[in-house]
């Protein structure tokens, strides 16, 4: 597949860059996809919560009713879990969600989402550029040169531009990543994809190294 390769005006620069059918065009494997998107997700999680048990709960210990004459089995104490206020049976405890999942896994589920990008037509490919100043103005105007400023998009960079990220920091829609940074969630959760031109070389050269 090739794709023209834009400035941020918008205009065709009369290039054209050919994508990797080893990369944007393979097979997808959604179960991979799935994996991949499950384990970041778990990673991301904290996993710091806590109920009181029994054990744990504030409170006196003895006997709420008499002995005898009450008509029935004889109430606890006043932490018991059937009660009000009383401990939690079998709560939740701080616990660790990461699971391991193989490279191979990994890099054929982000193979399959970059095709899946690739198929949308979500992909652009920009020229390499900067900014001289941040100024949001700037990058909004560069999304509706490419159409995509209606779109959730993210711009991918090959290597840390500040005034790049600076400017679109304060757009809810927008985002800028690192080549490095993409993987299968961002991708997939991406509405448009924004590559510079070395981006999608770093990302290739990911994949065959």
């Amino acid at each position: 597949m090739e794709l023209s390769i834009y400035n941020i005006e918008g205009k065709d620069t009369g290039r054209k860059v050919s994508l990797d059918d080893s990369i944007f065009g393979i097979e997808p494997n959604d179960h991979a996809i799935y994996l991949d998107v499950k384990q970041f997700m778990a990673n991301s999680r904290q996993g710091t919560h806590k109920s009181k048990e029994r054990s744990e709960i504030a409170g006196s210990t003895r006997k709420l009713g008499r002995q005898k004459g009450g008509g029935g089995a004889r109430p606890g104490d006043i932490k018991s879990p059937v009660r009000v206020g009383g401990g939690r049976i079998f709560g939740p405890v701080p616990r660790d969600y990461d699971f391991k999942l193989n490279k191979k896994v990994k890099q054929l589920a982000r193979k399959s989402a970059w095709t899946y990008k690739a198929k949308e037509d979500a992909i652009v490919v920009v020229e390499d550029f900067t900014f001289d100043a941040p100024k949001t103005k700037n990058f909004t105007n560069l999304l509706k040169n490419l159409k995509s400023d209606d779109k959730k998009s993210v711009l991918v960079l090959a290597e840390a531009n500040k005034n790049v990220y600076l400017s679109a920091r304060n757009l809810e829609k927008s985002n800028v990543a690192l080549s490095s940074e993409m993987n299968t969630y961002k991708i997939m959760d991406a509405g448009r994809i924004l590559l510079t031109e070395k981006a999608l070389a770093a990302i290739c050269a990911s994949f065959n190294a």
